[in-house]
């Protein structure tokens, strides 16, 4: 055992220097062996309590560089995330642009864990966003939804209740407001608007009646 261990000793890499980045930057330079090697996050570093003079294995560095790609795809989730929500295919289709599948797998599972990946609430967010800003009918939201890799039966609680008649009439609204007050052209060209919005030619005739009362 003494004969061996000055044998691994000399297998093992020395940290010799850890730097502090450019400025405005989070990454921090490690050299080993006087010669620089790679860069690692700070809160990498923080973790494992890099510092000089530290004896690093082949599998030690290994380590090293997984936990810091897995910390990077992290943040770039939470980076998106803090856009907006987003649905689990969403989010696995942009990290996987980036990073390799294991440590995509490993970052959706830690959001998931931590709630921040949820599809049935992604699909409650999706509704209620499109209901406030931009209405559409129920059978365009499933659509969209299903486009986002959400499940048909998550999709169908969320959507369980839209009225397309009180959709269609919040869409209508405002548009209504912008179009000639002929009612040929009226009804053809927010007839038209509707069903572009997914809602049905009958929905829609209903819809520009009752829009055109109002407006009358």
């Amino acid at each position: 055992m003494i004969a061996v261990q000055p044998f691994l000793r000399l297998m093992m890499d020395t940290v010799t220097a850890v730097k502090a980045p450019k400025r405005g930057r989070s990454r921090l330079s490690i050299y080993l062996n006087g010669t620089f090697a790679f860069s690692l996050e700070k809160e990498v570093v923080r973790q494992h309590g890099l510092h000089p003079g530290q004896l690093l294995s082949e599998g030690e560095l290994h380590d090293l560089r997984k936990a810091d790609l897995l910390h990077r795809c992290l943040e770039a989730a939470l980076r998106l995330l803090s856009y907006r929500p987003r649905s689990e295919m969403e989010m696995r289709r942009r990290l996987s642009l980036r990073f390799e599948g294991e440590t995509v797998d490993k970052v959706v599972s830690q959001l998931k864990q931590r709630q921040l990946l949820d599809d049935a609430a992604f699909a409650r967010f999706w509704k209620e966003n499109r209901e406030a800003f931009r209405p559409r009918s129920s059978k365009l939201l499933e659509q969209e939804l299903r486009g986002k890799g959400v499940d048909s039966e998550v999709v169908s609680q969320a959507l369980m209740g839209v009225d397309d008649d009180e959709l269609a009439h919040r869409a209508a609204q405002k548009k209504g407001r912008n179009l000639e007050k002929d009612y040929d052209v009226f009804r053809r060209k927010l007839g038209a608007y509707l069903v572009r919005r997914g809602f049905s030619y009958e929905v829609a005739n209903r819809t520009v009646q009752r829009v055109w009362r109002e407006l009358s």
